[in-house]
């Protein structure tokens, strides 16, 4: 997959593109149908589809205290357009100056002059320009005064209504996977390199890989049956924990998977985990005995949650 930037040149033949507008941070059921469409129109029209998305997220750019909330980040979602049928990433570098556009401005300057676009396609509720001024009315009435075309999709909704990273976001706070892999076509996982820890884990006779959260939204804290993709592409079902460890002082957040049935070094390696099922919440022990116990309990329940599930790998 090719990732172009905002603030650099792109190649010509990537020049007259159909581009999937839009922030798919979640890349959704909502945000596939959007790029459907576009890989859609461009394969009818024999032209490349750049995906084009924002880094930061603009939420992220006016409220910078706020907890995180990120459900993907570039090189997943790069991944996942590629695997829609998209010929290209566009990151659009959200800054002050970006921000300061006018909706006029940034169509002229982003997707008329930068990538020369021969047609634009996004969800009916996109919000552009300063202050948000922009919306599909505008887009619409642009693209007929600069001839180019412009198709926007409507919501995908379920019985609860449109399917929204919102509701994702909320489903994984309550401890609920399943529901938010249903929203996304696929489990939600975080992506990140192994970091050393004080090998409690491996003390206990439960070995772990640690990993930061970083940006990622915060599923609500506890034990999970996962789906671990190893950096050489083999994938191993395991259980997690997600907290801050209380049985521990001090209280440190990670996510601290257990692969079963395998023994390897990863230290400093990129791994993801994906989230399959919530076992229980995170709780603290009185004392290692009862800890290990419940270790092992966890570890069952999770191999039973994986025993026939099968992951869709991206």
């Amino acid at each position: 997959m090719t990732c172009l930037f905002s603030d650099a040149p792109i190649p010509d033949h990537l020049y007259g593109a159909i581009v999937a507008l839009g922030n798919f941070d979640g890349f959704h059921l909502g945000h596939q149908a959007v790029v459907a469409a576009a890989v859609a129109r461009g394969h009818a029209e024999g032209r490349p589809v750049i995906v084009a998305t924002f880094d930061p997220h603009p939420v992220r750019f006016f409220c910078p205290d706020l907890p995180p909330f990120a459900l993907t980040t570039i090189p997943q979602r790069a991944r996942l357009f590629e695997k829609a049928g998209a010929d290209a990433t566009f990151v659009i570098r959200f800054s002050e100056a970006m921000a300061n556009l006018s909706p006029e401005e940034f169509i002229q300057q982003q997707i008329i002059d930068h990538l020369k676009a021969a047609g634009v396609v996004t969800g009916r509720d996109f919000t552009f320009g300063k202050g948000r001024k922009g919306g599909v009315d505008l887009l619409q009435a642009m693209g007929q005064n600069l001839n180019i075309s412009v198709d926007t999709i409507m919501p995908v909704c379920d019985q609860q209504g449109a399917i929204s990273s919102t509701r994702i976001r909320e489903a994984l706070k309550q401890g609920d996977p399943e529901t938010a892999a249903r929203l996304l076509s696929r489990p939600f996982t975080v992506e990140g390199v192994v970091r050393h820890g004080n090998q409690v884990g491996r003390q206990l006779g439960f070995p772990t890989a640690n990993l930061l959260m970083g940006d990622y939204v915060r599923p609500a804290y506890g034990i999970y049956a996962v789906k671990g993709r190893l950096p050489d592409g083999r994938y191993l079902d395991g259980a997690a924990n997600l907290g801050i460890r209380p049985s521990f002082s001090p209280p440190t957040e990670w996510l601290e998977p257990c692969f079963f049935d395998w023994e390897g070094d990863i230290y400093d390696q990129t791994i993801a985990v994906s989230l399959i099922a919530f076992l229980r919440p995170e709780q603290k022990f009185k004392g290692m005995d009862a800890l290990i116990q419940q270790i092992g309990e966890d570890c069952k329940v999770a191999r039973a949650c994986l025993s026939e599930y099968v992951i869709d790998p991206i």
